[in-house]
């Protein structure tokens, strides 16, 4: 188990305003994840797997894909979990699919894909092909047919579907982690994927989330997607 007395622990706890309890929570959970499905020889132990995971999504470069992005996630994920078919490769293909991130590199699930391959030689094969190929449904390349991976499809987009306020603070955030990027550049490249997800024939893919925020995440999606066009931006052309 980690040691809570770590500075690098406190600093974790102190930094993502978790409670040192709901932190050893936490640490627990993953835990047993880790131990039911990856930790057998010669996968690293839970407890520095764990560690691990927190240092990267902890960074502080990291203001909208870090453990907070997780735990939402995650709150999602308890509730769909028994409609899951695989409910264990989902989870830990969250906890997974950002642990890679720089900002606009295409590369970011394959590269978080073989972080996970790297460290989980102790799980069956099949269970590792199916978690790859979750962390790369969160690509959102194109709509998801099997069932776990619209489930976490939906999972990673849940947060179009909050209110206008919450949803801008998360754009503000994201903003932040592509801060080197001019407006221009950025937001061009932000009415590509809003026009790429408008084209969907549905958000949302599982009657779960479709049924309680399709709605709110068409009209977000919409209203963000007018507002750049009113500002004068406009999607990259092919070249």
């Amino acid at each position: 188990m980690t040691d809570f007395t770590k500075p690098e622990i406190i600093g974790l706890v102190s930094s993502n305003s978790l409670s040192l309890a709901a932190a050893l929570a936490e640490e627990e959970r993953f835990g047993a994840l880790w131990r039911r499905c990856v930790n057998s020889s010669p996968s690293p132990a839970a407890d520095s797997v764990y560690a691990h995971l927190c240092r990267l999504l902890g960074g502080s470069d990291r203001y909208y894909h870090n453990l907070e992005h997780i735990r939402e996630s995650l709150r999602y994920f308890d509730e769909v979990a028994p409609l899951l078919r695989d409910p264990d490769a989902v989870e830990v293909a969250l906890w997974f699919h950002d642990a890679e991130y720089t900002p606009g590199d295409a590369t970011n699930e394959r590269r978080s894909a073989e972080l996970f391959i790297r460290l989980s030689g102790g799980a069956a094969p099949a269970f590792r092909r199916r978690v790859c190929g979750l962390i790369f449904a969160t690509r959102h390349a194109s709509v998801a047919r099997t069932g776990d991976r619209r489930f976490i499809e939906d999972i990673d987009l849940i947060g179009f579907g909050a209110s206008w306020e919450q949803f801008m603070h998360h754009g503000d955030r994201l903003r932040v982690e592509f801060t080197r990027q001019p407006d221009k550049q950025y937001y061009a490249g932000q009415v590509a994927f809003l026009e790429l997800l408008q084209r969907r024939p549905v958000f949302f893919t599982t009657d779960f989330f479709h049924s309680r925020f399709e709605a709110n995440a068409r009209k977000n999606l919409n209203r963000l997607l007018a507002l750049r066009t009113s500002e004068g931006f406009v999607s990259p052309q092919p070249t």
